[in-house]
């Protein structure tokens, strides 16, 4: 039947039934923050072109850990800011580096929020690439010995999932045999599987203090204008333990997400990551859009598109908005 029997509209002439047949749903289950966690004590700097995100020092950040539980987000991701940096970045895998004392420390705030601790290496090495450079390259291998050692570190020291973004090759497998080796067989990966070379991650540099000093990231990280090579990582992250898959950014790579999501049967995370983020924030201060609805429209999109998680600098925010409501 067409119009006029047919006509759309009525299952969008009342708010309850609109709700009724809404197809997508955000949650705050769904909702991950990430955190920056730096030197000191009493520090909260803030990160200029990400507003309403900061350095913290681990006694604010589990603070901070804290106020967005009560407030129902229930997963934070971590990255770290060390004391000082060396060439391979084994100065992030210590147990005494940045993340370990930052994990102890939200550990004993509040024991349920479950952590996330990025492992790379481009915030702990002199150079800011995210391995052991070798004849102006960085070397895969020698890189993944670091990376495994951060993870084993992090999970000592109480982490709930790692998540390896650096994108070298074979990096899962590596990982998943180093924390087997050493007892934590049980330690979920998140596997930043499809993460492109993309200009929007512009913020997090200032925000990580981890620009790479010379070059580009682009003989390591992918394309953006290849999808196929995507699912060729993301299968291999697969085949060698990854338990979650992650594209990144996730805005400009909606395609990536649901094809990621028919292609293979595994929870897929998204990033939204500091440039999509700051985009909307300078905007909206600019009075040119309604922050709120921006925001809530674009998790819908991420989630639409097939995401089961979200990494998002967003997450506070809408948990603030949301007001208790678990949804929108």
């Amino acid at each position: 039947m067409y119009y006029p029997v047919t006509r759309l509209r009525r299952l969008r002439s009342h708010p309850t039934v609109r709700n009724m047949v809404n197809e997508t749903i955000v949650s705050l289950d769904n909702l991950v923050m990430p955190l920056f966690a730096c030197p000191g004590e009493d520090v909260k700097n803030p990160i200029s072109s990400m507003p309403g995100n900061y350095q913290m020092s681990v006694d604010v950040l589990a603070e901070e850990c804290k106020t967005l539980y009560d407030l129902g987000i229930k997963s934070v991701l971590l990255f770290g800011i060390p004391e000082e940096k060396d060439e391979h970045g084994l100065v992030g895998a210590h147990e005494h580096a940045i993340i370990p004392r930052a994990i102890k420390a939200i550990k004993e705030k509040v024991k349920e929020m479950y952590i996330i601790a990025d492992i790379c290496n481009c915030e702990y090495t002199t150079h800011g690439h995210c391995g052991t450079i070798v004849d102006g390259d960085v070397d895969n291998d020698l890189t993944l010995v670091t990376l495994s050692k951060q993870a084993v570190a992090f999970a000592k020291a109480g982490v709930d999932m790692v998540a390896p973004s650096d994108m070298m090759d074979g990096r899962v497998g590596h990982m998943r045999n180093a924390l087997d080796e050493n007892g934590f067989n049980n330690l979920p990966i998140m596997a930043y599987s499809a993460k492109y070379a993309s200009a929007f991650y512009g913020p997090f540099r200032e925000a990580a203090e981890s620009a790479p000093q010379f070059g580009d990231r682009k003989t390591y990280q992918m394309n953006p204008a290849n999808s196929d090579e995507a699912m060729r990582e993301i299968e291999l992250d697969i085949e060698e333990g990854a338990d979650i898959v992650m594209v990144k950014p996730a805005l400009s790579y909606l395609d990536i997400i649901r094809r990621t999501k028919d292609t293979f049967n595994i929870p897929v995370a998204a990033y939204n990551v500091s440039g999509e983020f700051s985009m909307v924030k300078a905007a909206a201060e600019k009075g040119w859009i309604d922050e709120e609805r921006i925001t809530q429209e674009i998790l819908k999109s991420i989630r639409r598109a097939g995401a089961d998680i979200i990494l998002t600098y967003h997450a506070k925010e809408v948990a603030i908005w949301l007001k208790g409501v678990k949804t929108f």
